[in-house]
């Protein structure tokens, strides 16, 4: 990617995952995601993966062209991360263009789920499990 050129960012969250996403327009016949140097195949190896980062750039109405996605992403799994990319792309998109905003809105992608690990109390096994009581 060249440093001149003109790019949108978008940053998603999603448990401890967090994803600086970044599009330019291209003027090739398909859509380019790099992440973390790593073309998308390479980095998520499941389909469902893979799907749920493109299915907000397959949305119908939204006028959506090719672009070269490049992405930054870290912390916690896959399917967190995978998630943080797909909020990322389409904040990049709605801040790109502010009328896809309608459009990507009614079908979630533009929802943060913002459910996370409860943190471990002390004298606990887990943040709620509590030790076997026993009565002798």
């Amino acid at each position: 990617m060249n440093t001149m050129t003109k790019y949108t960012e978008g940053i998603g969250r999603r448990k401890t995952a967090s994803a600086r996403v970044r599009i330019v327009v291209n003027n090739s016949d398909k859509t380019n995601i790099l992440i973390n140097q790593k073309p998308l195949t390479e980095y998520f190896k499941l389909e469902s993966h893979q799907q749920s980062i493109t299915d907000v750039l397959a949305v119908p109405d939204a006028g959506i062209d090719n672009y070269d996605i490049t992405v930054h992403v870290s912390g916690s799994g896959l399917s967190a991360q995978a998630e943080a990319i797909r909020l990322g792309i389409a904040r990049a998109l709605v801040k790109e263009k502010i009328d896809r905003r309608q459009v990507l809105k009614p079908k979630g992608f533009l929802e943060r789920d913002q459910r996370s690990v409860e943190r471990k109390k002390f004298g606990l096994r887990k943040a709620r499990r509590r030790p076997q009581w026993s009565k002798r």
